[in-house]
């Protein structure tokens, strides 16, 4: 289990986050009213899913001995009022010595990571008041 404390004083929008062992801050940009002090939510969800793209492509082809020597995950995010859905488009790529197979199996693995095995499937979200 995952726990997140997020705690918003007297800065208008900036929130502080923390977990057992980290804390960062998250805020709005100027443009939304913010000071634009640390990302944005939306930008938080989208970081999530560049992090853990990242993570599980290096884990993947350091366990399968590639030489996968660098790799980059851009992550857009946006929501499409007239259909009333979010949009996320993540574009991959992949640096060093890798064959076809290798770049197409590590491309499979991506849809696997928690964060996109999380963000496609039913989320369930319950509030409580104390």
């Amino acid at each position: 289990m995952i726990q997140i404390k997020a705690h918003i004083g007297t800065e208008l929008y900036k929130t502080e986050l923390e977990s057992a062992t980290n804390k960062i801050i998250s805020d709005e940009p100027e443009s939304a009213g913010g000071k634009d002090l640390g990302f944005a939510p939306k930008e938080l969800l989208a970081s999530a899913l560049a992090a853990c793209t990242c993570i599980t492509l290096r884990m993947y082809a350091n366990r399968k001995g590639w030489d996968l020597t660098d790799l980059k995950v851009e992550v857009t995010f946006e929501k499409d009022a007239t259909e009333n859905k979010s949009k996320i488009m993540r574009n991959i790529q992949l640096f060093g010595n890798l064959d076809d197979a290798q770049r197409t199996r590590l491309v499979n693995i991506a849809d696997r990571c928690p964060m996109h095995q999380i963000l496609t499937n039913p989320i369930e979200i319950t509030t409580e008041l104390n």
